[in-house]
C-alpha cells in the first residue's frame, strides 16, 4: 500500500507543477550506477578533460545506436520471413531456430549496453542545477544520451520484440532457456515486464522533462553529434506514448501501455507524423522518418530519372528528415549505384554471368538500385530510393573504347557486395562489411577518391563522392534535384551545395 501511495504522489507531481530541478526520483531508482559512472568518466576537475570524455562517449553511443537500428530492422525482416512460414503451416528449420537464438543473444547483449547508457547520466536529472552554462551543456548532453538510449529500448520493444511476443509459438520459444546462447528461461517475459514498468516510464518522463527545459534549445550545440541525440529523441516512435502515459491509471497494470500490443494494433496508433505502420512493414524497416521526401511519389520525376540512368551510374541523395543524415558530414547523406535493367545487362554481355544470375528476379522486378543500409547491402527499386529531397545522378564518361567492359565490371563488383553487413566502423580499407559511400569506393576502384581519417581509420563520405563531380573532377553531374526541384547547370549547383570548408579541403587534397 505504501508503494502505491508513493507512486500516486510521484504521478501527481508529474502532472502538476513540480519543477525539473525539484524532481524526486522514482521509487525504484538506484543512483549507484550513475554516480559510479560520473566519478569514473566525469570526475576530473579539468573541464577540457571532462568535455573530451563526453565527446568520446557520444561517438561510441552514436555507433551503438546505429547498430541497434540495424538490428531492429533485421529482427523485423526475420519476423516477416518466419511468420510467413508459420502462417503457411511450414515448420521452422534448424537454421531458422539458430537465426532466432543468435539474434536474441545479440539483442540481449545490445540491450545491456543500452541499459548502462540509459542509467549512466540519469542522476543529473535529480541533482541541483549548476549556474555555469558550460556545465549545464555538459549535463544536458549526458541526459540526452541517457534519454535517447531509454527511448531506443522502448522503440526496440515496440517494433522488434512485441511482434514476436504476441505470437504464441515465438513467445514460447523465446521464454525457453538455451544454454548454448546464454539465454535464460523467461527472458522475453522479463523484457516485457521492464517495458510495462510504471517506474521505468516515470524515469523516462523525468529525463524528458529535464532535457526539454534545459537541453532541447541549447545554442550553439555543445558537441558535434548533439543534433543526433536531439533528432533521435524527437523521432522516437515511443516519445508520444511515454509522454502521454497516465501513471495513476497504469498503477498495478504493468502492461497497460502497449504491453500486450498486437501487430494489428500498430495500425491504429497516431504518433505526431511518425508512420508506425511503415516502420514495421515498409521498405525502411527500423528507420524513423517524420515525413516523405519531396521527390517521393512524383511519377514524372521517377520517369525522367529512370529514362536518364545508365548501368553503373552513381546516385547521391539527401534526406534531412531522417536520423541517419544528422551524423553524415557534408550536404549529401547517402550514395548508391544503379546496376541497370535486364536489357542493359544483356547489352553489356553479363546477363548470364554467375554474379548476375542469382539476382535475375530482383532485376526483372525493377530493383536496380544497390545500396548499403543499416540492415546490409540490398537491392531496391528506384521509386523506393526517391523518397528524398535532393538527388544527383553522377556518371564517369571516359570516352574510351573499353568503356563498355569497364561499365560491366563496375556492375559486377557492385553486385558482389549484395548481402554483406553494414560497416559501422566506416573503414574504407576493408571489404567484408560495407557502408554506402564505400560501395562506390570499391565499385569504382580505379578512381581516386578524397578520404579522411576517423578514429584512426580511413573513410569516405557521400560528399567525397560528389566532390569528384566539381572543378575538373572526372564525374559528370547528369541530373540534380534540390529541395524537390530540378536544377539547371547541375555542375555549378553541385559546387554551391557542398560546404565551402569542404571545397577548401578539396583544393589541398586533390588526388588527380
Amino acid at each position: 500500500m505504501k508503494r502505491l501511495i508513493a507512486l500516486a504522489v510521484f504521478a501527481l507531481g508529474l502532472a502538476g507543477g513540480t519543477s525539473a530541478d525539484e524532481m524526486a526520483p522514482p521509487v525504484t531508482y538506484d543512483a549507484q550506477v550513475c554516480e559510479a559512472h560520473l566519478r569514473t568518466h566525469h570526475g576530473d576537475a579539468d573541464r577540457g578533460v571532462r568535455h573530451a570524455a563526453m565527446a568520446a562517449e557520444l561517438v561510441e553511443y552514436v555507433r551503438l545506436s546505429e547498430e541497434a537500428l540495424a538490428m531492429r530492422a533485421g529482427a523485423i525482416r526475420l519476423y516477416r520471413e518466419l511468420k510467413a512460414k508459420t502462417d503457411a503451416r511450414q515448420p521452422l528449420s534448424g537454421h531458422d531456430l539458430k537465426r532466432l537464438n543468435e539474434g536474441a543473444a545479440r539483442l540481449l547483449a545490445q540491450r545491456s549496453a543500452l541499459l548502462r547508457i540509459a542509467e549512466a547520466h540519469e542522476c543529473w536529472v535529480y541533482a541541483a542545477l549548476p549556474d555555469d552554462h558550460e556545465e549545464i551543456a555538459l549535463r544536458a548532453t549526458g541526459v540526452a544520451m541517457s534519454l535517447s538510449a531509454a527511448l531506443l529500448l522502448y522503440d526496440n520493444y515496440l517494433l522488434a520484440i512485441a511482434p514476436y511476443r504476441q505470437d504464441h509459438e515465438f513467445r514460447q520459444h523465446f521464454n525457453r532457456a538455451d544454454a548454448g546462447f546464454n539465454i535464460d528461461a523467461g527472458t522475453l517475459n522479463r523484457i516485457a515486464m521492464n517495458y510495462g514498468s510504471v517506474d521505468n516510464r516515470g524515469r523516462t518522463r523525468n529525463a524528458l522533462e529535464w532535457w526539454t527545459r534545459h537541453g532541447a534549445t541549447l545554442s550553439p550545440t555543445p558537441f558535434e553529434h548533439y543534433e543526433y541525440l536531439s533528432r533521435s529523441i524527437a523521432q522516437s516512435p515511443s516519445l508520444h506514448l511515454v509522454r502521454q502515459a497516465n501513471l495513476l491509471r497504469d498503477i498495478g497494470k504493468p502492461f497497460a501501455l502497449l504491453g500486450t500490443l498486437t501487430i494489428d494494433g500498430l495500425f491504429s496508433l497516431k504518433n505526431e507524423g511518425t508512420n508506425l505502420t511503415s516502420l514495421l512493414f515498409g521498405n525502411a524497416v527500423g528507420l524513423v522518418e517524420t515525413r516523405r521526401g519531396k521527390l517521393y511519389g512524383r511519377q514524372e520525376i521517377a520517369s525522367h530519372v529512370a529514362g536518364t540512368l545508365r548501368a553503373g551510374d552513381i546516385l547521391v541523395e539527401k534526406t534531412p528528415f531522417r536520423l541517419t543524415d544528422v551524423f553524415i558530414p557534408g550536404h549529401w547523406g547517402h550514395a548508391a549505384i544503379w546496376i541497370g535493367s535486364a536489357a542493359e545487362l544483356r547489352a553489356l554481355g553479363i546477363w548470364e554471368h554467375p554474379v548476375v544470375r542469382p539476382h535475375h528476379a530482383a532485376i526483372r522486378a525493377g530493383r536496380g538500385v544497390v545500396e548499403a543500409l543499416r540492415s546490409g547491402v540490398e537491392m531496391n527499386s528506384l521509386a523506393h530510393f526517391l523518397n528524398v529531397d535532393d538527388l544527383a545522378l553522377l556518371r564517369h564518361e571516359t570516352g574510351e573504347a573499353s568503356h563498355t567492359a569497364r561499365q560491366a565490371e563496375i556492375v559486377l563488383h557492385t553486385l558482389r557486395q549484395v548481402g554483406k553487413a553494414y560497416d559501422f566502423n566506416f573503414d574504407a580499407e576493408t571489404t567484408h562489411r560495407i557502408f554506402c559511400s564505400k560501395l562506390v569506393y570499391l565499385a569504382y576502384g580505379d578512381l581516386q577518391w578524397p578520404t579522411s581519417r576517423i578514429l584512426g581509420k580511413t573513410t569516405v563520405s557521400p560528399d567525397d563522392i560528389a566532390r569528384r563531380a566539381i572543378g575538373d573532377g572526372p564525374l559528370a553531374v547528369v541530373l540534380l534535384y534540390h529541395d524537390g526541384e530540378e536544377m539547371p547547370e547541375p555542375r555549378r549547383q553541385m559546387e554551391r551545395l557542398i560546404r565551402p570548408e569542404r571545397l577548401a579541403r578539396l583544393q589541398t587534397r586533390r588526388t588527380e
